[in-house]
């Protein structure tokens, strides 16, 4: 299975959702970077299931462990090992899912690629792998912080439903995202998003939505032409979540109805730096990053797993009935942002590397 990702920042994750953990090993890391458990709990904490009323209740503490590559409060240049024990797994809610395969879910493909899955709670496709991508992007914000101290990734929750934020990129603050358990800073579409959710759950059914981000202060100059160009390696990383069903950056599928002469931002000097004046390329230009704010959303669907009846097929080809049993989101949104950000943060610790690697010649 491709469970690598990154080409000098590389992360491995590993685990499946009712197994003894899950985790992730880094490779790449530059050494003598200070690291500790509490560097990565914060962000774990904000993926963890059980938080709030309107997410899975499954309760997990998501304690982390570094097992290798720190040593003395800073890394060693060595493979970084993270893990977090699974403590809440219920596989006997899953029991009838041996059987029948899931709507929508990844049941019945894992079966015919591999011939064989986990069963329990998803096994390998559970969004539990998540945790791993998470912990290293902990680790990738701080290197990340160190070099480039005014950068800064932050992620939303823009539509849940039919139900839309009012929410300036440019503005947005950490505290208000924070502010409720939806993580949507527009307070009163938050409070409408959070009511869908509870609606929806309550009829045995999940809700999709729409992820927004900004990346602010970012370096020009990130971005691998042609194949990987930093549009391209976000959005691969974006696609690569669990529930996720579309990508667009910058001026997205609504630039189609534009003219050039509409679409293009104009530049001009600012500062003593080359500015645009307007950003419907969302902050990439040729696959590399020009200095403005990167502007991107994610698509995710509706949680696969519901309560409600429905109609599938048994592993031995027979017609049948599920109404699936356990512990579901009924929207992923609120948890998927910290994912969002993670996998944000992993593309630009590697292209930053890349970035530094290739200045190695004065210009």
């Amino acid at each position: 299975m491709a469970s690598t990702f990154g080409t000098l920042f590389r992360i491995s994750t590993w685990g499946e959702s009712h197994g003894g953990g899950v985790g992730v090993v880094i490779d790449g890391c530059p050494p003598r970077l200070p690291l500790s458990e509490a560097d990565i709990q914060p962000d774990l904490d904000r993926r963890r299931p059980g938080q709030s009323d309107i997410v899975t209740p499954r309760k997990e503490e998501d304690t982390c462990a570094i097992l290798s590559g720190v040593f003395r409060g800073l890394t060693l240049g060595t493979p970084i090992s993270i893990m977090v024990k699974n403590t809440d797994a219920r596989p006997e809610a899953y029991s009838e899912m041996e059987t029948h395969y899931r709507p929508s879910h990844a049941d019945f493909t894992y079966q015919a690629k591999y011939g064989t899955r986990n069963w329990e709670g998803g096994g390998r496709s559970s969004a539990r792998e998540t945790i791993g991508r998470v912990a290293a992007a902990a680790v990738a914000k701080k290197l990340l912080r160190t070099l480039y101290p005014d950068l800064e990734i932050l992620a939303w929750v823009a539509v849940v439903h039919d139900i839309e934020a009012e929410v300036d990129p440019d503005l947005v603050l950490a505290a208000d995202i924070e502010s409720n358990p939806v993580r949507c800073p527009d307070a009163a579409a938050a409070d409408r998003m959070a009511e869908r959710i509870r609606q929806v759950r309550g009829e045995g059914d999940s809700v999709g939505g729409i992820i927004e981000a900004v990346v602010r202060g970012c370096p020009v100059g990130l971005g691998e032409p042609v194949f990987d160009r930093l549009e391209a390696d976000l959005a691969k990383g974006m696609l690569s979540l669990p529930a996720t069903k579309g990508f667009e950056i910058g001026s997205g599928f609504s630039g189609t109805v534009l003219r050039g002469s509409e679409h293009n931002d104009a530049y001009k000097m600012e500062g003593g730096r080359v500015r645009t004046t307007s950003n419907l390329s969302g902050g990439v230009q040729g696959g590399i990053s020009n200095g403005e704010p990167i502007v991107f959303r994610v698509a995710f669907k509706p949680t696969a797993t519901i309560s409600r009846e429905q109609a599938t097929v048994t592993v031995s080809g027979e017609d049948s009935t599920l109404a699936a049993r356990g512990r579901h989101d009924p929207c992923v949104l609120p948890r998927a942002v910290p994912m969002v950000e993670a996998m944000a943060a992993l593309v630009l610790c590697d292209h930053v590397l890349r970035q530094r690697g290739l200045d190695i010649l004065p210009r």
